[in-house]
């Protein structure tokens, strides 16, 4: 399940794919398979060429099977998978359970196998379960790589010197040392040089790291062989590659043990192609994986690969990132990737066979050991899933792959369900108060019960209690518990108040089975406007709401204003029922001070009101900054822009924003930049009106003092209510406020 691979070239930016044949005449397309796919199947061969024949070996199957998985994997799969760009072939990641199958049921059954775990790959793409293949934990995933990683390193580490691998993982442990002492030593330089330049590589320099390093080790230890007398064993490959291919077995009995293997190939060589496709669409912008059409393709490609005697295919991240990055554009560069290979396996087989089996050792060492990610360590440290990894690794290794993975994923599961299920509770008596408050903050279920006892008993039997639930999941088995407590409470004199902050609430415990309430329906309850209820006042309701809710929670911030307050803004905004300045702003108590009247005006004379409250922000609370805020839809820009009578009181208060009508019609920066930006005419009087506003108090005597004594700043801001953003108002146009870091940036479009 390679999504990050040993072998994987580094990423570059996206490119685009193209899905093959498509729209566009026939010569476009033709002329980019020769201009774009055609190299990137030679690169592709040639990373691939090597690895087929080492993962062949690794598995004990014979070197011809990784050949033809090769060619089906990237014939049948480039012409069916759901994935453009994936390139399919025998991955080491499934190395160790064919081995295991060869092992125990023979070359011939192993084939059945493989092509039986194609139908089911089949039945899976055709039952669009597809994506529940990727719900997988990932540090499941990436320990399961390294087990096999480490698996394939201490099999591949006594051929490399000169012997045979063992059974299991332990046998290759503890016989290492007899083997070291009996290396051949032509066996070990010929790994040893691979190694070394398998490792080396990527110091090369640029124009020779155009060549694949898999391709330069196995050619360099190949001559090496060939000009020293090393001695050094070779591959075998009986006949030509049409020689090996040979119909599978049926099973001779143990059919379970049969449809356990099966099942086995299916399941790793479906997750490891999906995850695969994930990781190559995240590497180009083109068409994205159709992954029910991907399975159906691997498993079409494992039929014909068992049914030919080839080893299981996958779709393997080492070669698609390779045709990313060799610039391919279509299906083509696998397809003829494979055709390469099978070119390759017919008329050059008398190559192969000068290949030395240490040259293949070395080269899967580096990669069994380059799946041990040491990336993929620190962020299972950094999570919390270290010992998920560790397990699942040393289970892999030592027992085999099926259990290891069950063992991880049991034991993330177990994990998941721990850290979400647990409920944070806590009681302790309110300082400098006879009142005791308990916290009850997470998931109450019956899991909960020995905590919340606990906590309970530390509650003296005769006190005033004040609970504050913030959960989302609150089961029978806990609600009985708080309720039983709390009558015990009662009944010794003392008194309970809850205070309901999550969305589960106690009244609904026993009204049907329970179920999770999730954050956004509290802050919609928060936020959202009344419910219209004929029955209930909606003022005393919602004072009802406020105090079971969040009375609570700004009750301690109240408290630290009591006596007198500090706010940091001035903020003039619209007596619009839509502006909610302290949402706006994500404020709590004490931090505006807010005057709100009809279009946000600040008359240069005759309101007296807006004078006393700038006077009073500004010498006796100090504020650092004012703020004017319109907004969109104002029904006083609407009567000034339409030139309608509104009424006499109206209209004489709309009298002040007669300077702002007059400043658009003259084509005021600030309304082109609103008509750049898609505003209407409206929406661009009240920017305007904001900026009049702006310099209206930059005149007004008491605001110069404070900006010029203590530094004051004075901003516009205008509120969008149809997308609810909130933009700035300058004196030349608009700016957007970047979200991350509460910075304004002006953009070119605003402006």
């Amino acid at each position: 399940m390679a999504v990050e691979n040993d072998l994987a070239p580094p990423i570059t930016p996206p490119v685009p794919a193209d899905s093959g044949p498509g729209p566009g005449p026939l010569s476009e397309r033709l002329q980019s398979i020769l201009r774009h796919d055609v190299p990137a199947s030679i690169v592709v061969f040639l990373v691939a060429l090597p690895l087929s024949l080492g993962i062949a070996v690794a598995s004990g199957a014979p070197v011809a099977a990784g050949l033809i998985a090769a060619v089906v994997g990237g014939i049948v799969v480039g012409l069916m998978g759901g994935s453009v760009l994936q390139v399919s072939g025998p991955a080491a990641g499934l190395t160790v359970v064919v081995a295991e199958s060869i092992n125990q049921f023979g070359w011939k059954t192993t084939c059945f196998i493989a092509a039986a775990a194609g139908v089911l790959q089949i039945l899976f793409g055709l039952s669009r379960i597809a994506r529940g293949a990727l719900a997988v934990a990932p540090v499941v995933v990436h320990a399961m790589l390294a087990g096999i990683g480490i698996t394939i390193a201490l099999q591949q580490v006594h051929v490399l010197l000169g012997g045979s691998s063992h059974s299991s993982a332990w046998k290759n442990i503890t016989q290492l040392p007899d083997q070291l002492m009996s290396l051949h030593g032509g066996d070990a330089f010929i790994g040893a040089v691979v190694i070394a330049i398998m490792l080396g590589w990527k110091y090369a320099p640029a124009r020779l790291r155009l060549v694949p390093g898999p391709l330069v080790a196995v050619f360099a230890a190949t001559v090496l062989a060939m000009v020293l007398p090393t001695g050094a064993e070779r591959i075998v490959l009986n006949g030509s590659l049409f020689d090996a291919i040979g119909l599978p077995e049926l099973p001779r009995g143990d059919w379970s043990a049969v449809v356990l293997m099966v099942l086995t190939i299916a399941l790793i060589a479906s997750v490891e192609s999906l995850l695969s496709a994930v990781a190559v669409d995240k590497m180009h912008s083109g068409q994205r994986t159709n992954f029910d059409r991907e399975l159906i393709g691997q498993g079409s490609a494992n039929v014909l690969s068992g049914l030919l005697g080839g080893l299981p295919v996958t779709g393997v991240i080492v070669r698609s990132a390779t045709n990313v990055q060799a610039g391919a554009r279509s299906r083509a560069s696998a397809v003829l990737h494979g055709c390469w290979i099978l070119l390759f396996s017919v008329a050059l087989a008398a190559v192969v066979q000068q290949i030395p089996k240490a040259a293949l050792a070395g080269l899967l060492i580096v990669i069994g050991m380059q799946l041990v990610k040491i990336a993929h360590i620190r962020l299972a440290r950094r999570t919390g899933d270290l010992l998920v990894y560790v397990v699942t690794v040393v289970s892999v290794v030592f027992l085999n792959l099926l259990e290891g993975v069950l063992i991880g994923l049991a034991l993330a599961f177990g994990l998941l369900l721990w850290r979400v299920v647990r409920v944070a509770i806590h009681a302790r008596q309110i300082p400098g108060s006879q009142r005791w408050m308990v916290t009850i903050d997470g998931s109450c279920t019956f899991l909960a019960l020995p905590k919340l006892s606990a906590e309970f008993a530390k509650v003296p039997a005769d006190a005033d209690v004040t609970v504050e639930l913030t959960v989302d999941f609150l089961d029978h088995a806990a609600f009985d518990a708080i309720e039983d407590w709390v009558r015990q409470q009662e009944s010794n004199g003392g008194s309970v108040d809850f205070v309901e902050i999550g969305n589960a609430r106690m009244a609904h415990a026993t009204a049907g089975p329970p179920s999770r309430s999730f954050g956004r329906a509290v802050w919609t309850d928060i936020l959202g406007p009344w419910r219209r209820n004929e029955h209930a006042d909606p003022i005393a309701a919602g004072v009802a709401a406020y105090h079971r809710s969040h009375a609570h929670v700004v009750r301690p911030h109240l408290d630290e204003l009591r006596d007198s307050q500090d706010p940091d803004s001035f903020f003039l905004t619209c007596a619009d029922s839509r502006i909610v300045p302290n949402m706006i702003t994500n404020s709590g108590p004490g931090d505006l001070f807010t005057v709100r009247n009809v279009g946000n005006l600040v008359p240069a004379v005759g309101d007296p009101s807006v004078d006393a409250a700038l006077a009073f922000a500004l010498e006796e609370l100090n504020v650092r900054s004012i703020v004017v805020c319109g907004h969109s839809s104002c029904g006083a820009m609407k009567a000034l822009h339409s030139g309608a009578q509104a009424g006499p009181e109206i209209d004489k208060w709309l009298a002040h924003a007669r300077p702002s009508l007059d400043r658009i019609r003259r084509g005021h920066p600030v309304a082109i930049a609103a008509a750049r930006a898609g505003f209407g005419e409206v929406d661009q009087l009240s920017m305007v009106n904001v900026a009049v506003q702006l310099e209206n108090l930059q005149r007004h005597p008491a605001v110069r003092a404070a900006v010029a004594e203590r530094g004051v700043t004075v901003s516009g801001l205008f509120f969008d209510i149809a997308s609810a953003r909130v933009i700035e108002i300058t004196e030349n146009g608009l700016a957007h406020i970047d979200d991350e870091v509460g910075h304004r940036v002006t953009t070119p479009e605003l402006v």
